[in-house]
């Protein structure tokens, strides 16, 4: 059987052509400074880790006590305890923190001899009560972090001439040129030049088909020289460009209209019709600019998008008198996905899929109707997906797989209510209605449960093991009840209590009748003992069985009728299997 392409789900990526030489251009654009940006990642890390250990080393060294040195408080005094009272307590505490005592602290000891000499001593006490030290004001040193040759006489002149350099000129000249690039680019850096050329054209054409809209976001400034360093203009553009036309049927190059008979424009309409039409372009050339040109689409297509909201908003403002179409919008919105596919709007999406042609999709055809989405092919049952991508190998059925599992599948629930009403269902005029959309994004892979190649197999087995048995089982209608009986015991595997019977009682019909019609020799006397009879009997073959039933059949008419029930109870049981395997056919499918 062959494999269910879908159902397979092999992980990986998909290795078609056209993903490899991506995969090949994002490598060799990302490998050189990849490579840096780790290691300067790695190196930072451990430089803040190291600096941060150190700075909780220092903090654990410092000497808060000795920093915020308070005598009183170490002698448990007031500040206006008289000398007798410092002695007493200090008498009292030397007992306690003397080294010799068990109860000693020499660190403590050192403080409390410290804060007695300060307050004992007139001098040193004056000292701490006015300048907080008991040796008197200490000396303070102020520095700057700079090199010393800055503060030098003889080198004044150039630093203060470098200053002025630097934060005169050097400044707002840095400041004048950004804020010069920076005004020509809206919030969401796309050229204003180009915001108002949308305005333009979409007020100019209020229902704007696709190829319209195509030729308007050709026409960005982005795409010219003057406004973008990036472009880059060859002289062999010269050569290349013309002969495209003759591809591009619907390019309109002999457009009139300002700016898109402009050559910029003219050449990144060519460009991306080229990219379109799937047509291959010289890589070292053309395709650079292509790739490019896609780049920057994706912004310029949300700018238009944006452009178009603001339109209607004026129009419903009574600020403009023409109002965009709702096929403005669509068009508008269609350039996203049709680039990213690389599609014209009225190709089979199937084409977008690795592998897909014009060829092949002449298979995509199920029970009389075409494929005309990805979405239809994976909710497809297996064996229709298996028709349909019979042409592929598997390696290609493999990259399409890959991709139709990653394939979004979207459902959105929308919610509308009058919040703060008894009723919120009920819209009256002038009532405010709040609009709740809510989007779920899966993969087409995880929303629909497809079987895999074991399951299937098992499947159809059994299909084909209840289709063979149900045949049998036509067949032996037309035969008399017994022989039917007989058959029927042979093609089921477990013979059913119903069967056992009936083979005893037909035994039991054998012995009367070899008791009324003695066996005749070959010399054509009767005889022979009981026991040679059962032993023959016994070694009868089904055939010899079903022979001799036929003759008993005439003699016991309550025979045959038991036989007939017994043959529709078979017919039930026939029925009950093919329903069972019939149902858990369906349930794998």
């Amino acid at each position: 059987m062959m494999k269910d392409p879908v159902a397979s789900k092999t992980k990986g990526k998909c290795r078609c052509s056209e993903c490899l030489k991506k995969e090949e251009r994002l490598r060799d654009k990302q490998s050189s400074w990849k490579g840096t940006k780790k290691a300067l990642q790695r190196v930072g890390i451990i430089l803040g880790w190291a600096l941060m250990a150190a700075l909780i080393y220092k903090v654990q060294q410092f000497d808060y006590e000795y920093a915020n040195f308070d005598p009183y408080d170490i002698l448990g005094v007031s500040m206006q305890a008289s000398s007798a009272e410092i002695k007493k307590a200090y008498r009292k505490q030397s007992l306690i923190y003397h080294p010799d005592k068990t109860t000693g602290d020499e660190r403590k000891f050192m403080k409390l001899n410290k804060a007695y000499q300060a307050l004992t001593d007139p001098v040193a006490r004056r000292n701490y009560e006015q300048y907080g030290n008991p040796d008197g004001p200490g000396a303070m040193h102020f520095g700057i972090a700079l090199p010393s040759w800055i503060v030098e006489k003889e080198n004044s002149l150039v630093v203060l001439g470098l200053y002025a350099l630097v934060f005169m000129f050097g400044m707002p000249t840095v400041v004048a040129i950004w804020w010069y690039r920076s005004s020509k680019f809206s919030a969401d850096q796309v050229l204003l030049d180009t915001t108002q050329l949308y305005y333009y054209f979409f007020h100019k054409t209020p229902s704007m088909p696709y190829k319209r809209a195509l030729m308007v976001l050709s026409a960005s400034f982005e795409f010219e020289k003057g406004h973008n360093s990036a472009i880059t203009e060859r002289e062999s553009d010269n050569f290349e460009v013309p002969p495209l036309f003759k591809q591009l049927p619907h390019l309109g190059e002999k457009n009139k209209e300002r700016p898109l008979c402009f050559p910029y424009s003219v050449k990144a309409r060519a460009l991306l019709h080229a990219h379109l039409s799937r047509i291959p372009l010289n890589p070292n050339t053309l395709d650079i600019d292509r790739l490019y040109l896609l780049h920057c689409c994706p912004t310029l297509i949300q700018e238009m998008v944006t452009c178009v909201a603001q339109l209607i908003m004026l129009a419903h403002a009574g600020r403009i008198s023409r109002l965009p179409t709702l096929d403005t919008i669509e068009s508008t919105m269609k350039l996203s996905p049709t680039l990213v596919q690389g599609l014209w709007d009225t190709k089979n999406p199937l084409l977008q899929l690795p592998h897909f042609t014009e060829s092949t999709l002449r298979s995509c055809v199920v029970r009389g109707r075409t494929l005309r989405s990805v979405q239809q092919l994976v909710a497809l049952l297996p064996q229709d997906r298996r028709h349909v991508l019979r042409s592929f190998t598997a390696d290609e059925q493999n990259d399409i797989v890959q991709v139709c599992n990653t394939f979004p599948h979207v459902t959105m629930t929308v919610k509308s209510e009058v919040v703060d009403d008894d009723d919120s269902g009920v819209f009256t005029a002038g009532a405010i209605v709040t609009i709740t959309v809510h989007l779920v994004r899966k993969n087409s892979g995880d929303v629909f449960n497809l079987t895999n190649e074991e399951d299937d197999e098992k499947a159809a087995a059994r299909k084909r093991k209840a289709q063979e048995d149900e045949e049998k089982r036509k067949e032996v209608q037309d035969l008399s009840p017994t022989a039917a009986l007989a058959t029927l015991a042979v093609i089921d595997k477990k013979k059913t209590k119903w069967n056992k019977d009936m083979k005893k009682k037909s035994g039991k019909g054998g012995e009367k009748a070899k008791e009324n019609h003695p066996k005749v020799k070959a010399n054509g006397k009767a005889g022979g003992s009981k026991r040679e009879e059962s032993a023959k009997d016994n070694a009868m073959e089904p055939k010899d069985h079903v022979k001799e039933s036929k003759d008993h059949v005439k003699e016991s008419k309550d025979h045959v009728k038991e036989s007939k029930d017994h043959v529709k109870e078979s017919k039930d049981h026939a029925k009950e299997s093919k329903d069972k395997h019939d149902k858990k056919g369906s349930c794998m499918v």
